[in-house]
């Protein structure tokens, strides 16, 4: 209907805005879909403001400090404390906000520079993501008179457990809503698969509350599912039957083609100006479940079902945690999305360097928040090493703060999402990226100092202060060793240069952009070299001190001069026949373990092979074991016995060269490590499910069993000090959809590729993932004919019975997945054919 809204300014002063399209629900809720001369999506922010304001909008304290955040800062600007805190006192944004006021505070205090528009926007953005965001829940009961609550979305009707969705029908599978009393009444299409019954009852508080639900579920349907406008229904003769409720109005097709074929255009959002900011800003109060702006109204504001009723929990992904963790985007909005987008390859490079910059950020504020927050106030931790670590990590993590935010401006200008008016060309990040790599120049005095961070956090390692590391580990924001994190800003500056690399190899000479794009990767590439010799031997110094968290009854592990090689599963030959047993090697020694039963599951030692002298001979035929070979040592021998032809090759290959480095080394070492005698009672054996249990939740971090090592004696599998250095420098993080297993649902997840594992994520604001999968062991191929799925850039990953499908959104990312985690997987490709 053609209407128009009149807002009142706080100044007092009165504006007119014609508005195109306005309705109401059957809850009276105003519905807005595209405005003229407005910001519709400062209405939307408006919307969300009130719905956080009166409790509607439900979410955790993080997301909620986070958003009340941007809307303080939309309205007052940047952060200044003694503001901020009066601003807070005299406006109530949430009903419990006294609470969470310093969440709220430290949040506003990283948003320095943004603008109201920017504001608005994050707003939304974290708003749409909220799993409750657009879900109005009525209250009922089952059968047994358990205590739910019903909500519907444009996908169908949605059952709760206080604020769990247990369940979810699809309009699909609906074949009919109806409501007798105060009982509301699912009656499904048939299915032979289907485990529910075919009518489902539910009890509501009255007769009234069950018409009002079944009223907002027809419009609903008839919005979302409907090409046209439903015509009203005839009235009868003599004989009423049944409601004559009908859905009047616009369906979401008629709305779209409306917008599409009219002479209204979508408006750039244009933030205040200085004098609006200082008087306060327009205030509007819009009353409503949510605002639909003429597009889906579902685009992301309402979750989509987790998972089909009759589908059974999957191990590792799919636990409880992970099932929430994303939606189920629909096909048409999913395609009509990417189409928006750029399809350039130089812009999903400079689209890895953002989502991987924002990974790396995460990562530094473990170190620079998490732990110093942990240990501040310990007084087992020296003062000193406070300032060292504080001193070389803050500015790190505040350079690349601003580097972000200049990355993040730069993609949205190039996909055509910003909301300035801005004109120029900024199709290109070469020189983001020369500016910020001139400013790196500057850091590195800071860099050089995360090896001594490392070192000297080793050296003043009392009993207390490894208590109290290892306890902060064990928290879920720590999702990989602390060392990892202190050496994350050597690491990142590889991940530069190969970003850089990958632009120069795209754009010819001539380009625009390879000027800036060369001159950076030299400078990236001098930085590289002068702090290599450190990287290198920090990582080995890293590796060290994490394999002497796995091994018991070892004294000297970390000693100068000792390498560490490659470490995994060989079948160790002994008078019970062939026993399954977990070797290190070492540039001097070659030790072989059990796993033990201890609260942290360690490693005990068997024995040890110095590799002075050490010799190697093949013995498959000799013992008439596959994949044998003989170390014959100074003192004694042992026949092993490798999984497959390639693992033993691997063995055999790095042992002789440890064997040559040994030889070559002036002073020999042997005899150099210690160990205690193991009781076979002690030992534990695990199945590949119950290592998948243990990597699924994060939530039992008190057992250290999704390391590396624990890996390879599940996988029965090795990895080397090569395949680690190649892990450092394919690190990877973006968007990947996932796809159920018994339906064609696709689940949007934030993806992280790191340290040989994916890690999964509702969005990359979360703090900490929700599931992890190790891929150790895993293949990865692209899907067959025979599996139906017709999508692109689709992989596959599978060990034994368990199989993941994803999905990326381009060519390139879906390269580029691949590639990583190949290195990882080790099933490298004959050709590139087996590749694609």
């Amino acid at each position: 209907r053609q209407a128009a809204l009149v807002f009142q300014h706080q100044t007092g002063s009165w504006q007119f805005f014609p508005i195109p399209f306005v309705w109401l629900d059957s809850d009276d809720n105003l519905k807005i879909s595209a405005s003229s001369g407005f910001s519709s999506r400062y209405l939307f922010a408006l919307q969300v403001k009130h719905d956080l304001a009166c409790g509607r909008l439900i979410c955790n304290d993080t997301s909620a400090a986070l958003m009340v955040s941007h809307i303080i800062q939309s309205e007052i600007g940047d952060f200044d404390e003694t503001q901020s805190w009066q601003h807070l006192l005299h406006n109530k944004y949430l009903p419990d906000q006294d609470a969470i006021r310093d969440k709220i505070t430290d949040c506003h205090r990283k948003l320095v520079g943004q603008t109201p528009a920017e504001s608005d926007y994050q707003l939304l953005e974290i708003a749409r993501r909220l799993e409750m965001y657009g879900v109005r829940l009525h209250p009922a009961k089952d059968r047994e008179g358990t205590k739910l609550s019903l909500a519907v979305a444009h996908t169908g009707v949605l059952v709760f457990q206080g604020y769990t969705k247990i369940n979810a029908f699809n309009w699909s599978k609906i074949r009919k809503l109806s409501f007798k009393r105060k009982r509301f009444l699912i009656k499904l299409r048939t299915d032979p698969t289907n485990a529910h019954h075919d009518t489902l009852e539910f009890a509501m508080a009255s007769r009234d509350c069950c018409k009002i639900f079944w009223k907002i579920c027809v419009e609903y349907h008839a919005f979302f599912r409907l090409f046209e406008e439903p015509k009203p229904k005839p009235k009868p003769i003599l004989f009423t039957r049944g409601s004559s409720f009908r859905f009047s109005g616009r369906t979401q097709k008629q709305v779209i083609d409306y917008v599409k074929d009219s002479e209204y255009k979508k408006i750039p959002f244009e933030s205040p100006d200085l004098e609006d900011i200082a008087l306060g800003r327009t205030h509007v109060i819009v009353n409503g479940n949510s605002l639909v702006n003429g597009q889906k109204a579902g685009g992301g504001a309402v979750l989509f079902p987790g998972h089909s009723p009759d589908r059974q929990p999957l191990s590792p992904l799919t636990s409880p945690l992970l099932t929430e963790a994303g939606y189920v985007r629909n096909e048409d909005e999913e395609e009509a999305r990417r189409k928006k987008f750029p399809t350039d390859k130089a812009y999903f490079i400079a689209k890895e360097l953002l989502t991987t910059e924002r990974t790396y950020l995460n990562d530094l504020q473990v170190i620079t928040e998490a732990f110093q927050t942990t240990v501040v106030n310990d007084e087992a931790f020296p003062d000193p090493l406070k300032k060292l670590i504080s001193s070389n990590y803050d500015p790190v993590y505040k350079f690349h703060q601003e580097f972000l935010k200049e990355t993040e401006q730069r993609l949205a200008q190039w996909s055509g999402r910003s909301n300035a008016h801005i004109k120029g060309d900024y199709q290109r990040i070469g020189d983001v990226l020369l500016k910020n790599i001139h400013g790196l120049r500057q850091l590195t005095v800071h860099l050089q100092k995360h090896s001594e961070c490392l070192v000297e956090l080793e050296r003043a390692c009392s009993r207390r202060l490894e208590c109290l590391c290892r306890d902060f580990e064990l928290q879920r924001v720590c999702y990989l060793p602390l060392n990892i994190f202190l050496l994350r800003p050597l690491h990142r500056l590889l991940h530069y240069k190969l970003i850089l690399e990958r632009l120069c190899k795209h754009y010819p000479p001539t380009h625009d952009d390879f000027r800036d794009c060369r001159a950076a990767l030299a400078d990236i590439s001098e930085i590289v070299l002068q702090l290599q010799g450190a990287m290198m031997k920090m990582d080995n110094f890293q590796k060290l001190l994490e394999l002497r968290k796995d091994l018991s009854g070892i004294e000297n592990l970390v000693s100068p001069g000792r390498e560490f090689i490659r470490l995994g599963c060989l079948s160790k030959l002994s008078g019970k026949g062939l026993q399954q047993r977990m070797f290190f090697l070492f540039s001097d020694i070659l030790v072989y373990t059990s796993r033990g039963m201890t609260p942290s599951n360690q490693f005990k030692v068997h024995g040890q092979l110095p590799l002075y002298g050490m010799t190697i001979r093949e013995s498959e035929e000799e013992w008439g074991v596959p994949h044998s070979f003989t170390l014959f040592g100074q003192r004694h021998s042992v026949v092993v016995a490798a999984s497959c032809a390639a693992e033993m090759e691997r063995w055999v290959e790095d042992i002789r060269m440890a064997i040559d480095l040994a030889e070559q080394s002036s002073c020999p070492i042997t005899d150099t490590l210690s160990s205690s005698p193991l009781d076979n009672s002690e030992l534990e054996h695990e199945s590949e499910e119950e290592l998948a249990g243990s990597r699924s939740s994060l939530e039992r971090q008190g057992h250290r069993g999704n390391t590396t090592v624990h890996v390879c004696w599940h996988r029965n599998t090795s990895v080397s000090m090569v395949d680690f250095s190649v892990a450092v420098e394919n690190q990877l993080s973006g968007n990947l959809l996932r796809k159920f297993k018994n339906s064609n649902g696709w689940q949007k997840l934030w993806v992280v590729f790191t340290n040989f594992s994916l890690f999964f994520y509702k969005s990359h604001q979360d703090d900490y993932p929700l599931a992890s999968l190790p891929l150790l062991g895993y293949s990865v191929t692209v899907p067959s004919e025979s599996e139906n799925i017709h999508k692109d850039y689709v992989f596959k990953l599978h060990f034994k019975s368990h199989c993941y499908y994803f999905r990326s959104e381009s060519e390139y990312t879906f390269e580029r997945w691949m590639e990583v985690i190949r290195s990882t997987t080790c099933s490298l490709p004959s050709s590139k054919k087996d590749l694609y």
